[in-house]
């Protein structure tokens, strides 16, 4: 893999050093707290820069409220570090805290947990999202002598399959929780109403996702699911304006309502904002559908 961020300004290369000694001593304290031999011995085994920071095509458009995201892939010794409230909460909320402050960080970054065994398997079975990860990323950090497997190249047919079961399962699950979220609207019930059309969000990225990857990070985090999917198909840009007040706060509800709609006292959602959610999620699920069906038209006119 490449190791070299010459392509880059020297104030991301300092960004990116930040970012990555945050997460290696956030990872260090929370392991140290741990009695269990397994947990004792845990290790960040590599830092990978990938996606358009990695490429040298990232984007940052004031105008258009665009900026792409430092996408980072940390790699583990073994899959129960891969769990982020545990091992990842720290790390994370001192790099959010930098990045509303501007001091040491500007650019949003947007990481990943996996274990080594998890990766390789992932390149044997010759998952997109890793495979391109191998080709384009950028070795930030990484100890000794434990490489990445060769990976293996995912047939047209299988490709063509995963990618229609994904899309099929995943955007039917949107529309259900739409069509649920309205029903909890008409029931005087907002808050489980925001709630759900979260989910109906949150399952059309992850759909989108899977289909043009064959892989999507476990998360419920909106907007890392938002920025992700902008970066593949910049059709889904300007989805969730924010050209004014009332927008922003319709957002940041359906951002929040994933935790806050279902256990905060103090979560608050109008029939306004709901209305305007449910036509954000209605135009979010027809732009995926339509960028979703040329991937699959795209795979099945190669499998045959």
């Amino acid at each position: 893999m490449k190791t070299s961020l010459d392509h880059l300004p020297a104030a991301k290369r300092k960004e990116l050093d930040f970012v990555v000694q945050t997460l290696r001593d956030g990872f260090a304290q929370a392991v140290s707290r741990r009695t269990m031999p397994r947990f004792r011995t845990g290790k960040i085994l590599k830092i990978i820069l990938f996606g358009s920071y990695a490429r040298g095509d990232w984007v940052e458009d004031p105008k258009g409220r665009y900026f792409s995201d430092y996408d980072i892939l940390v790699v583990v010794n073994h899959d129960d570090l891969t769990d982020l409230e545990k091992f990842w909460g720290a790390p994370d909320e001192i790099l959010l805290r930098e990045l509303a402050s501007g001091e040491r960080l500007r650019t949003q970054p947007n990481f990943i947990i996996h274990s080594l065994d998890d990766v390789n398997q992932q390149l044997r079975l010759g998952r997109y999202f890793f495979t391109d990860i191998l080709r384009d990323g950028i070795t930030l950090f990484e100890e000794d002598g434990l490489p990445f497997v060769r990976p293996e190249a995912l047939s047209r047919q299988d490709a063509y399959r995963e990618t229609k079961s994904y899309f099929e399962k995943w955007s039917v699950r949107s529309e259900n929780s739409r069509l649920l979220a309205q029903d909890a609207q008409a029931r005087e019930m907002p808050n489980d109403a925001a709630f759900l059309l979260h989910q109906a969000a949150e399952r059309a990225y992850h759909g989108l996702i899977l289909t043009l990857t064959l892989y999507s990070a476990k998360t419920h985090r909106l907007n890392l699911l938002r920025d992700r999917a902008e970066a593949m198909d910049q059709r889904l840009v300007g989805i969730w304006p924010g050209s004014n007040k009332f927008e922003r706060q319709g957002f940041d509800l359906i951002r929040r309502a994933y935790v806050e709609a279902r256990y905060s006292d103090f979560y608050e959602v109008s029939a306004e904002h709901l209305a305007w959610m449910n036509d954000r999620i209605m135009k979010l699920q027809d732009v995926v559908q339509t960028v979703a069906a040329e991937r699959i038209e795209a795979l099945r006119d190669a499998a045959t």
